[in-house]
C-alpha cells in the first residue's frame, strides 16, 4: 500500500495524526536501524530496545512539529542517540553484547576463533570510546551518516565531527594494534 510513498510523503500523511497506518510504515522502515543505532551505541541489548521504542513514541508525539528540514531517518537517529547517550550517562559500564555467528564468516575453525578473539577486542575498544566518540563513529561508519548529517543528528558542527572521529579512530586503531602485538608474541613471531 505505501511501497510507492517515500519517507517524506508518509510523514505529511502520518502528520496529522489521521493516518496511523503511514506512520506505521515508517516504523516499520526504520525500526532495526534504530535498535542497531541504539545497541551500538548503549552496548546493551535490553537498553537498545528500550532506547528504540521511546524513540520511536517520542517521534510519533513530536512528529507534528517536525519541519521536514532534515530526512526523517536523519531526525529519528538524533532522537536515538540523544535518548542512547542520556542511558550510556546513567550507566557508564555495560555488561558486553553476545557477538553472533554470522560476525565471523571463515570456515576454518582457527580462522574463526582468530577473527572472533578480534573481533571482541574491536567491541571493547569500542566501549571504552567517549559516548560521544561512539556515537559518532557507529553512526558514519556503520550506519553510513554523511558528516553534514552527523552534525545534525548530534547537534554540533561539522569541525567537531570529524574531530570525533579522527579520535575515535585513532583510539581503536591503537586498541586494535595492542591486541594484535600481544597476539603475534603469543604465537611466538
Amino acid at each position: 500500500m505505501f511501497a510507492d510513498l517515500d519517507d517524506a510523503d508518509l510523514v505529511v500523511r502520518a502528520r496529522d495524526g489521521e493516518d496511523v497506518e503511514a506512520f506505521a510504515e515508517l516504523v516499520h522502515r526504520h525500526r532495526d536501524r534504530a535498535y542497531r543505532v541504539a545497541l551500538r551505541i548503549t552496548r546493551h541489548p535490553g537498553d537498545a530496545e528500550d532506547v528504540a521504542q521511546e524513540a520511536l513514541v517520542r517521534a510519533w508525539r513530536s512528529l507534528p512539529g517536525f519541519r521536514g528540514d532534515a530526512r526523517f531517518s536523519t531526525w529519528l537517529y538524533r532522537i536515538v542517540t540523544n535518548l542512547a547517550l542520556n542511558r550510556v550517562e546513567r550507566r557508564p559500564r555495560v555488561a558486553d553484547v553476545e557477538l553472533p555467528d554470522t560476525a565471523v564468516r571463515s570456515d576454518d575453525p582457527a580462522a574463526r576463533t582468530e577473527d572472533a578473539e578480534r573481533l571482541t577486542a574491536a567491541l571493547a575498544a569500542l566501549e571504552q570510546l567517549s559516548p560521544d566518540q561512539r556515537a559518532c563513529y557507529v553512526l558514519r561508519e556503520i550506519e553510513g551518516l554523511s558528516y553534514e548529517e552527523l552534525a545534525e543528528v548530534l547537534e554540533t558542527s561539522v569541525p567537531a565531527v570529524k574531530s570525533r572521529l579522527f579520535r575515535a579512530r585513532q583510539e581503536l586503531t591503537a586498541a586494535l594494534a595492542r591486541y594484535d602485538a600481544v597476539g603475534r608474541e603469543e604465537a611466538g613471531t
